[in-house]
């Protein structure tokens, strides 16, 4: 660890050393004109020096080493704004600040300039990253609404189980392995109605970054994605409103300013089940749900000049209510509260953050009528995980424009389970603790056509055991190198560990409830190892081609014991996983259309007791293909047409009746069936594919605007196979043709 930090001391008397004495910066804020939203990822560029930075998550940018005591042409461009210029002075020794508006384009999808982007992006190290935008999944097909999981099956490398669900896997890790935060909190249940959508509503979200894999050293709890949702700051400028309404769910929005500030209050509830039958061969789906969210910002110079303090809260609530009495009902709640500081310090490149919350999940199976004859199952299975936060992190950025980061979290959870297996085990499983983890990393961005990220978090303690815990280090690396003008290659290598984990029956068709623990003491947290390879061209100004290649290594991997038999018996036991494939995503943009395609070769293995199998959303082959068109007038139109080689799947191969004793003094007895299963996940089911149409519009009238959607879904009514019931035999089709339409009035 001393080492570690004795590297990043001499990395910074190295930096100071080079430090110019005629020189300033520049560093501003990048926001809209309409509503003060900051403009993450855009790009600001000095004329005359060629040489530029783009924002950050924030909106801000910084550019150092500028040769001071002149007059430059600065350039900010953002997609879908129209482009500013701006003349600034730079002083020497002091940090230029400048606040940037800039003003959505008249256009719908207009020609963008990207003046400089090429140039921004050389030293870029990010890899097996996409960054979503709400405009972005407006464009696409929605099964019923806009959803922002749903919109990550279209990416290569991501693949779900079927229509039905929004669960999705990465690079063939289990959907347990993807972190979603929102606002940097992590969400533990992040769908609705059996999995089916996202509970995330999208009208409440700025951005999102998806990492596939290869995250760097300041993120880390996760084995395979990383899913970072940032919520809109609310209007800045002047109160609005919004309601919107489709065949599943009626929501609405509010935000405006407050004193030195602004906030924004979204919620959404379910008010039918009509259309949910399509989802599962018309049987009845008696799912309500509801989601809210808010957000408070203020930010006064008087008070703290360059800071910014933000309150956030988020829940939401699902309750699946069978009328038959021999299925079980499922309850479930999420729950986030949350609150940061961000400063700037005034005339340094210095920025740090603090932040604090708290995350809960408490979800319920609720036994039926057969549960409740039998006496060892009157307790229903509840699992409650509660999570308290706190940390902070501190970024410098040099003159030569590297960067060195450092930062702590805290991290204390709490969780409790009570289940029974089908051998009619009971297990109560509670466990508290807490994890200390720092990371420190540096950023070299100085050297020409290359860049390069790599650092450590340092696992101080474990939650299973609070005290006493080894380090468990996690080194990241992440570099990029510009070969040719228009060709950069990226590779990155890094350790990830998982401490908290679901459990789920592989056995099952749809897992409606994943119920979360602290891994046992008595298991080693489960880790993995990512190499990931990487080739980006730009074959000219719309044209471009990224071909990424993978090999994930997991270890430890916590897996349900199928053979418990007593309660001493351990409820999981180790196995391991591996998974490796090749990507290939083409895009070719231009001002009124986009056309895109991808392909992923993969392969996908768990191991558990010498068994080496498939996991059911092993797809060996996967195409998207998508076309966006820009009709004018407010008119949009997209297609996508989707190809997965057939998933795996176990065979029902007979059945047999277990005896099962009500009161062994009384004799009492019954039987009760059960599946007899062939060799897990050996057979394929058939290929799937089919193919969406949208159609949307944006009408402009005298006092608000209104937004029409039309969707069709498997416009050719292909019937893909999703599974056989294990009771009756009979065929189950996903997704049928399925029409679907959505209004939104924007006030």
């Amino acid at each position: 660890m001393f080492r570690v930090i004795y590297i990043f001391c001499f990395l910074l008397i190295l930096n100071s050393m080079s430090l110019g004495q005629r020189t300033g910066a520049l560093r501003g804020l990048v926001t809209d004109s309409t509503s003060g939203e900051a403009l993450a990822f855009g790009n600001v560029f000095i004329d005359e020096l060629k040489i530029g930075a783009s924002t950050d998550a924030r909106g801000y940018f910084y550019i150092p080493s500028i040769l001071a005591n002149k007059t430059y042409r600065v350039i900010i461009s953002y997609i879908g704004y129209e482009t500013r210029q701006r003349e600034v002075f730079i002083l020497q020794n002091v940090i230029t600040h400048i606040n940037v508006k800039l003003m959505p384009a008249a256009i719908d999808i207009g020609v963008v300039e990207k003046i400089g982007e090429k140039y921004i992006e050389k030293a870029a190290t990010d890899i097996s990253l996409e960054r979503i935008f709400v405009k972005d999944l407006e464009m696409l097909p929605k099964s019923v609404e806009t959803d922002l999981f749903r919109s990550l099956q279209h990416l290569p490398g991501v693949q779900t189980v079927g229509d039905v669900s929004a669960r999705f896997f990465v690079r063939g890790g289990s959907s347990n392995q993807n972190l979603v935060l929102l606002n940097d909190v992590p969400v533990y249940s992040p769908f609705h109605a059996l999995g089916l959508f996202g509970s995330v509503d999208p009208d409440m979200v700025n951005f999102s970054e998806f990492y596939k894999g290869g995250f760097t050293a300041e993120h880390g709890g996760r084995l395979s994605s990383l899913m970072r949702i940032v919520t809109k700051d609310g209007n800045k400028n002047k109160f609005g409103a919004s309601a919107s309404g489709s065949f599943l769910t009626a929501k609405a929005l509010i935000e405006g300013p407050i004193p030195d500030g602004s906030f924004i209050l979204t919620g959404r509830k379910s008010h039918s089940n009509a259309i949910l039958k399509k989802f599962l061969n018309e049987k009845d789906v008696p799912v309500d749900f509801y989601d809210l969210s808010f957000k408070v910002n203020y930010s006064n110079p008087d008070v703290l000049e360059n800071a910014k303090f933000t309150l956030h809260g988020f829940a939401s609530r699902d309750f699946l209510d069978n009328s038959d009495v021999l299925t079980e009902d499922f309850r479930w709640t999420n729950g986030i509260l949350g609150f940061k500081y961000f400063q700037w310090v005034t005339d340094s490149p210095i920025f740090f953050e603090f932040s604090v919350s708290i995350s809960n999940f408490d979800g319920e199976a609720i036994p039926n009528l057969r549960m409740i004859l039998r006496k060892s199952r009157k307790k229903s299975i509840r699992n409650i995980l509660d999570d308290f936060n706190f940390g902070g992190d501190v970024t410098y950025i040099f003159d030569t424009q590297d960067e060195i980061g450092v930062g702590m979290k805290i991290n204390k959870v709490k969780t409790v389970l009570s289940l029974e297996n089908d051998q009619g085990a009971v297990s109560e499983i509670e466990a508290e603790g807490a994890n200390t983890v720092i990371y420190a990393k540096y950023k070299i961005l100085h050297i020409k056509d290359f860049g390069l990220d790599f650092g450590t978090r340092v696992n101080l303690t474990r939650f299973a055991i609070t005290t006493g815990g080894e380090f468990y280090f996690e080194p990241r690396v992440n570099l990029s190198y510009q070969l040719l003008d228009g060709i950069k290659i990226k590779a990155a290598a890094g350790r990830y560990q998982q401490e908290l984990t679901t459990i789920s029956d592989e056995n099952e068709v749809i897992s409606i409830f994943e119920p979360w623990i602290i891994t046992p003491r008595y298991l080693v947290p489960s880790s993995a190892v990512h190499y990931i390879f990487g080739l980006e061209t730009e074959l000219n100004r719309y044209l471009s081609a990224n071909i990424e290649g993978y090999y994930k290594k997991i270890k430890n991997l916590p897996l349900l014991n199928e053979n418990k038999y007593f309660p001493a018996d351990p409820d999981l036991i180790a196995g391991k996983g591996e998974a490796y494939g090749v990507e290939v995503l083409s895009k070719y943009e231009k001002s009124f259309f986009n056309v895109s395609g991808s392909y992923s070769l993969s392969w996908s293995f768990k191991e558990i007791d010498g068994l080496r199998y498939r996991p059911r959303y092993d797809s060996r082959h996967s195409v998207n293909l998508s076309l966006e068109i820009n009709l004018g007038k407010g008119w949009r139109a997209s297609a996508v047409w989707q190809y997965n080689s057939g998933l795996p799947f176990t065979q029902l191969i007979g059945y047999y009746n277990r005896m099962y004793f009500d009161d062994l003094e009384s004799r009492n007895y019954y039987f009760i069936p059960h599946s007899i299963l062939a060799e897990r996940n050996a057979a394929l089911l058939p290929d799937y594919h089919r193919l969406d149409l949208n159609l949307s519009a944006k009408f402009n009238l005298s006092f608000a605007a209104m937004y029409l959607d039309f969707s069709i879904i498997n416009v050719y009514n292909r019937k893909n196979l999703f599974y056989f019931e294990r009771e009756t035999g009979k065929r189950v089709n996903m997704l049928p043709f399925l029409p679907s339409a959505a209004i939104k009035i924007e006030l």
